[in-house]
């Protein structure tokens, strides 16, 4: 059963401070760079009848693809979620993505969301492992024939503003051989050697200063070992649907740009565009920044520039962000202290 300091532990993730740090980083940036051609952005302000649609189109793909994950996190645990129950989680989940760094993401909290919503620590584990491994795995498959489509312009951007002095495309491929190997192991502590990965999992814990956590990393291990039997046990449909779903609400995602994009310039090649996205969110995948705050607004211009008439790509930007990431911090500071009561006494019920 939990207590007020379990409750306190979480809540000390989502302070103030935590979610203004984002907020004004990304606010700060895409300030700064609309100011920096402020006449060319006041010109493309002219919401045309035009405008308006593609911005509906783009608010109908993000719901589109938050649906799906409601869906996704529903199907992965049996129904056990409701809709309500599913929205909280994902609104939640979002919003620790939102307010810690992207190369730490809201998939670290995600296990204490699911524990607190009534699942073992086991269950837990392994349903934040799958749908990492599920959004992974999409990844990898879409990228070498998105990529083959596009062409080698996917990695084509004004490289003369970087900081650095590696190219685009090792960057990406340093990125994509790490996706690789998290998934790899993924796979293997969930298909091919659970109990391997429990006696990894102990050895990280026999550490001196993390023994005091050895007892509960092996029970977490024996539980990894249960759900183990039962993810395995799926059929093949279970699978394809699980990561038809995660294509289809990572394909929302990505057209959301594209829907904005529309709005202020015919995009001819929508698969060049999808492309430049899929290169683009490696680096954000990596960036030390809350929520990629900063570094989004800053690398958009960069790789999605030249499908934008000139002046208009930081204003775009900020719609991107303004429909991508900002709603995830509202929504969630507004669901959090009620998602908490309520699980909360599910945890002291035993429900």
């Amino acid at each position: 059963m939990e207590t007020g300091s379990d409750q306190q532990k979480i809540l000390k993730w989502f302070t103030f401070r935590r979610i203004m740090i984002p907020v004004v980083i990304g606010l700060g940036v895409s300030v700064w760079l609309i100011v920096r051609d402020i006449r060319q952005g006041l010109d493309l302000a002219s919401f045309s009848e035009h405008v308006i649609f593609w911005i509906a189109i783009a608010i109908l793909l993000q719901g589109i693809r938050d649906f799906a994950y409601m869906v996704r996190i529903r199907f992965l645990t049996d129904g056990q979620l409701t809709w309500r129950e599913s929205f909280e989680v994902v609104m939640i989940w979002e919003f620790a993505s939102s307010v810690t760094p992207s190369i730490v993401g809201g998939t670290a909290l995600a296990f204490i969301i699911l524990y607190r919503e009534g699942f073992s620590a086991g269950r837990s584990t392994a349903v934040v492992m799958v749908t990492a491994m599920l959004d992974e795995l999409f990844y990898i498959i879409t990228v070498p024939i998105v990529l083959l489509i596009a062409g080698s312009d996917s990695f084509h951007l004004d490289s003369g503003n970087l900081p650095w002095q590696i190219g685009t495309r090792g960057i990406f491929l340093i990125g994509y051989g790490f996706l690789c190997l998290l998934t790899l192991t993924i796979l293997a502590g969930i298909f091919i050697s659970p109990q391997g990965f429990k006696k990894v999992l102990t050895s990280i814990f026999r550490i001196r200063f993390l023994r005091r956590w050895q007892g509960p990393a092996g029970k977490m291990g024996d539980e990894i070992i249960v759900t183990s039997r039962d993810m395995r046990s799926r059929k093949w449909d279970f699978w394809l649907k699980a990561w038809l779903i995660t294509f289809f609400s990572w394909t929302a995602r990505f057209m959301v740009v594209n829907a904005l994009i529309s709005g202020v310039n015919p995009v001819k090649d929508h698969f060049l565009l999808y492309g430049r996205q899929l290169v683009m969110w490696v680096i954000l995948l990596i960036s030390p920044t809350p929520g990629g705050s900063g570094t989004a607004e800053f690398f958009f211009p960069l790789f999605l520039g030249d499908f934008i008439q000139q002046g208009s790509a930081d204003l775009v930007a900020l719609f991107w962000r303004l429909l991508s990431y900002y709603p995830y911090l509202i929504a969630g500071s507004l669901i959090l202290p009620f998602w908490i009561r309520r699980t909360l006494h599910r945890r002291i019920k035993g429900v």
